[in-house]
Formats: C-alpha cells, sequence, structure tokens
C-alpha cells in the first residue's frame, strides 16, 4: 500500500484533547474490528492496520476454481436469538440478513472397525443412542446426558462486560444465577474428560467421548463437552449464512458503516511509545501514524516481543510467552486441512461430520497426526454458497505439529511439497473407500498446513485458538484481562485485544474488543454504550467481495 492510500491527516503527532480520541488498531481478525466497531459508537475515531488483503484473520474462507473452502466456523456460540453472546453479534452485525443452519448432531465418530457412535444435539435421543451402542455403560451414559439436560436450562454467556467494571449488583446478580448450579460447575470442571471417558468399558465410547469436537483437544474437562451439546440443543451453536468470511465481511462492513477505515497490506512493525504513552504505530513502508490509543489485535508474542521490543512485562507475561508459550500442551495445535472440489451433490442423510479413528497403518501413513483420527466434513451441507451448481466441498482436516512443517519449509521445500502430496493422496485414497468413485470426479484439492496459518495470520506456531482453555495459560491470561485490564506494565493507553488475551473462540475474540472499548470508555470517564445493526437486508454471495485465489493458501 502506498503512502497516498493510507491516512495522511494521522502522519502527524497527536495533541492531547485535540478533537474525538483517535484509536489505531493492529489486525483485521474478528477481535481487531470488534474493537473497531465499539470506538465508532462510542464516539472515537479509529483506524485498522492490517497486513493482509482482506478481514477476518483465521476467520475466512479463499476460492479456487468457483470452489469457496471456508476455513474457520464449525459452530457458532450465539448464532441464536435471546442471550449475551447472540446480542453481541447482533452489535457487529455479524449475522445481518442471514440464515442459519442447525443440524440435529454434533458429530460422528467412527472406528478403525466400522463401528460408529452419532452425538445428537437432543440429550434425549443421544441417551437412547448411546445405550444401544453400549448397554454396559448404561449409568454414565445417564449421568452424561443428565448433566446435558440441566445445561440446557441454563443461560450463561458472560461475554458483555469485564470483571472489574461490574457493579456490586451485577456481580451479585451473577452469583445468585450461578449458586443453584454451582455443584454442577464444579463437578463437571473438575473431571477430565480423558478420567471420564476411561470409565466406559466400551472401547469406542472410551475414543469417541474425547473427539466429540470432532478432534481431541486434550486439558479439556467435561464441562465445555456438556455446555456446547447444550448449546446446539437449543439451536445456539448454528453455521451462520456464508460461513466464516462472510461474517468477518460482514462485521468489516458494520465498521465502515459507523466511519471506520480498513487499510490492507498495511503491516505494523513498531508501536511508538513517548514517555511511557502508546502515540502510535510505524509500519514496513517506514511510515508513522498517530493516535491518542493503540489496540493490538494480533499475536501476543509478536506484539511483545517485536512491536514493543519486550520492555513491558512483568512475571505473569513472562510466563505466558517465555515459559508457557514453549509448552506444546498448552497451545491449540496447527491444523492440516485438505480441501476438496468434486461434481456431483452427497445425500442430505449424510452426516455434515464424521471423526474417523484411523488404524495404526493408516496412521504412519498420514504425515505428522499424532491423533490418529482424520475429520471429514461435506461442508457443502453447511452452505451452498461454496460450490458450483451441482458440485460439493470436502474438508479434511486433523491437528498436526507446526514444528514439523516448519521445519521442512524452510530447509527443504521439495520435501515439504512432497509431503503435502502425500497427505492430499491418503485423503483421497481413504476418500474413495468411503464413496466410490470419488476420485473420478475430484475437480481440486488444496492443502494447507500449519505453516501455512502462521504465515497468513501470524500466529504463533500456527495455533489455530492460543492457548488452551482450563489451563494455567489461560489464568494468567485471565489475570491480564481483568487484573490487567487488557493493558501491559509501565505502558500507558495500550491495550491488547484477541485470543493471546481473551481466550481462544469467535464469541470470546468478538467480546475482547467490546471490553478494551469499555475499559477506554472507564479511562475517559464515558459511558459505554452499544447497539445493534439496523442492517436487515437479506445476505448474498456477492457481499463477500474479492475472494483471494488460492496462492492465499500456499505459496
Amino acid at each position: 500500500m502506498s503512502r497516498e492510500d493510507l491516512p495522511l491527516d494521522w502522519c502527524e503527532p497527536r495533541r492531547p484533547g485535540a478533537g474525538k480520541p483517535r484509536v489505531i488498531v493492529i489486525g483485521a481478525g474478528i477481535s481487531g474490528m470488534s474493537t473497531g466497531v465499539y470506538a465508532q459508537m462510542n464516539g472515537m475515531d479509529s483506524r485498522i492496520y492490517e497486513s493482509y488483503v482482506m478481514p477476518g484473520g483465521c476467520c475466512t474462507g479463499w476460492v479456487r476454481k468457483g470452489y469457496t473452502f471456508d476455513y474457520c466456523i464449525e459452530w457458532l456460540i450465539g448464532s441464536g436469538a435471546g442471550n449475551a453472546a447472540h446480542q453481541v453479534w447482533q452489535e457487529l452485525g455479524a449475522l445481518d440478513g442471514k440464515t442459519v443452519v442447525n443440524f440435529e448432531m454434533f458429530n460422528r465418530v467412527v472406528g478403525p472397525d466400522g463401528r460408529e457412535v452419532t452425538f445428537y444435539n437432543d440429550p434425549d435421543r443421544l441417551e437412547q443412542h448411546l445405550l444401544e451402542v453400549s448397554p454396559q455403560d448404561e449409568a454414565l451414559i445417564r449421568s452424561f446426558c443428565a448433566d446435558v439436560r440441566r445445561f440446557v436450562k441454563l443461560e450463561m454467556y458472560p461475554v458483555l462486560k469485564p470483571d472489574p467494571l461490574k457493579t456490586w449488583r451485577e456481580r451479585l446478580g451473577e452469583w445468585m444465577g450461578i449458586l443453584p448450579s454451582f455443584r454442577l460447575f464444579w463437578r463437571s470442571g473438575a473431571m477430565q474428560m480423558d478420567t471420564f471417558a476411561d470409565k466406559f468399558r466400551d472401547p469406542l465410547l472410551r475414543r469417541a467421548m474425547r473427539n466429540i469436537f470432532f478432534q481431541d483437544p486434550g486439558c479439556f474437562p467435561v464441562l465445555p463437552y456438556l455446555y456446547n451439546l447444550a448449546c446446539a440443543h437449543k439451536n445456539n451453536a448454528g453455521f451462520p449464512q456464508g460461513g466464516s468470511l462472510a461474517l468477518a465481511r460482514s462485521v468489516e462492513a458494520r465498521y465502515k458503516s459507523l466511519g471506520g477505515r480498513v487499510h490492507y497490506r498495511a503491516r505494523v512493525e513498531k508501536v511508538l511509545v513517548e514517555d511511557g504513552r502508546a502515540v502510535g504505530v510505524e509500519l514496513k513502508n517506514g511510515t508513522r501514524h498517530y493516535a491518542d490509543y493503540v489496540v493490538s489485535a494480533c499475536d501476543g508474542h509478536t506484539t511483545i516481543y517485536k512491536m514493543l521490543q519486550g520492555r513491558y512485562v512483568n512475571d505473569t507475561v513472562e510466563k505466558l510467552y517465555k515459559d508457557l508459550l514453549l509448552r506444546p500442551d498448552i497451545l491449540y495445535p496447527g491444523v492440516v486441512s485438505v480441501f476438496l472440489g468434486v461434481q456431483g451433490e452427497f445425500d442430505r442423510s449424510e452426516p455434515h461430520t464424521t471423526t474417523y479413528l484411523l488404524s495404526d497403518s493408516e496412521r504412519q501413513q498420514l504425515p505428522s497426526a499424532p491423533q490418529g483420527s482424520l475429520v471429514v466434513q461435506l461442508r457443502s451441507h453447511y452452505s451452498d454458497s461454496f460450490t458450483p451448481p451441482g458440485r460439493s466441498v470436502i474438508h479434511c482436516t486433523y491437528f498436526s505439529d507446526y514444528a514439523y512443517w516448519h521445519r521442512l519449509r524452510s530447509e527443504d521445500r521439495k520435501e515439504y511439497w512432497a509431503q503435502k502430496r502425500r497427505v492430499a493422496d491418503f485423503v483421497r485414497a481413504y476418500l474413495e473407500r468411503l464413496y466410490p468413485g470419488l476420485n473420478e470426479r475430484v475437480e481440486v484439492v488444496n492443502v494447507s498446513s500449519p505453516a501455512t496459518t502462521q504465515r497468513y495470520t501470524g500466529n504463533h506456531n500456527g495455533s489455530i485458538l492460543a492457548w488452551k482453555a482450563f489451563t494455567e495459560a489461560e489464568d494468567l491470561a485471565n489475570k491480564l484481562l481483568n487484573q490487567g485490564r487488557m493493558q501491559l506494565p509501565g505502558l500507558q493507553r495500550f491495550y491488547m485485544a484477541g485470543q493471546w488475551i481473551g481466550g481462544g473462540g469467535l464469541i470470546r475474540a468478538a467480546s475482547s474488543g467490546r471490553y478494551v472499548v469499555q475499559y477506554i470508555c472507564d479511562e475517559q470517564g464515558r459511558a459505554f454504550q452499544a447497539y445493534p445493526s439496523q442492517g436487515g437486508k437479506a445476505w448474498h454471495v456477492g457481499q463477500l467481495g474479492l475472494l483471494h485465489s488460492e496462492e492465499q493458501a500456499e505459496a
């Protein structure tokens, strides 16, 4: 981007109190755009600087030969009305004019021997099915499904305000809401899913329970499984029309309608600091841009140790970014994605998502597949806009090791591509066994690795969701969010938003932008305000704008 494309009126240092407060946001992911939307709603003037050519970060998609490969959303908390998460999406315009697809099942898991289990959203149907699969596990099955029913009755979406800004009445109200279910939260939060799953006598259920969320995230207690199944049963974990990039484009449109501007191909290299206060940013092209506040909504390690040269840290920050960041069990792993565009359509009765548990020999054929499983999703079941007429999209994924792919790409590019072809060949052969004749109908195949994710989003080690939930890292990140008020020690008028401080998941990314602006309003002594978007026209595929071609996925 040339200097002429950038806001020249922001290239001069700001005089304190001169006009509207100005806010520079680094990164046009969901958290960055959320920050911009709420800043505009609260009388501020904001600009977002994004290194890439499109909004969304990981919440994205790309096109090749007429097929749209949707990368991010599998289910969206807050897709249904009547809760705080939905309120946030309404304020951001994320669901404007869109329909939502709700499925009757969360996931299906198929073992190497062909036995299968389906995790229906309806706890009654789920209970009946699981008892048919394994009558010998009746006590565990009835206990699990009873807890899903208990979660169905709850409406707990603490995403509207950070704890330090809540009044005593608001805190009391939350406690009164939690108190009747405190034992349920404590019990399901204390029991690790690994421990619970190992109690099952049926070998398929022992593995399948870990894969309700398609792949085993590790370190998770039983609570989030219950919570998400309950959300899905209430039609509050659906798939929004148009998918990931459509959601990002809708938030971008909302931001622009409020007067905000996004500057693409504008990579921030440095945060400018004067007298312990953030005053602006310096871009890769050397231009400097000034504001009253700077908010980083990009990779946390890059922000702290590159843009700020590691000058504003304390024990909590150092523990997170110099200790826990190096532990592979603390970060969500990277993902290998294989998209296939094929002629013909799948029967709508086919499950939209299935986790296939691989045999030992199959696992050895798949490069860097520590869990030995492959998720197969019929993405054209999610949205009609993903394919040309009479076509289908299949998305296959598995968790994989970033270091493996990064080393190959850095040291042996030919071998890197060879391993990607190996992935594609395995997936095609595997799908051919599931759907005989499929290979003859394949028109396009696209493989992306964790190294791809890192290159295009900047996420450390290609992690898709940053810190794993329910770990020491999440506890420390929450400390920065609440006690640290989303700021770094010794640095004023600088805030962090996004998954590296607010936690992974789209609703938490969106709410982190809301939190930041609430903290800024509190600092300014002004009342925070937010209101829903009025965009009601039916969504159409043309609103995706320019879709970047497959070259974005791997060059």
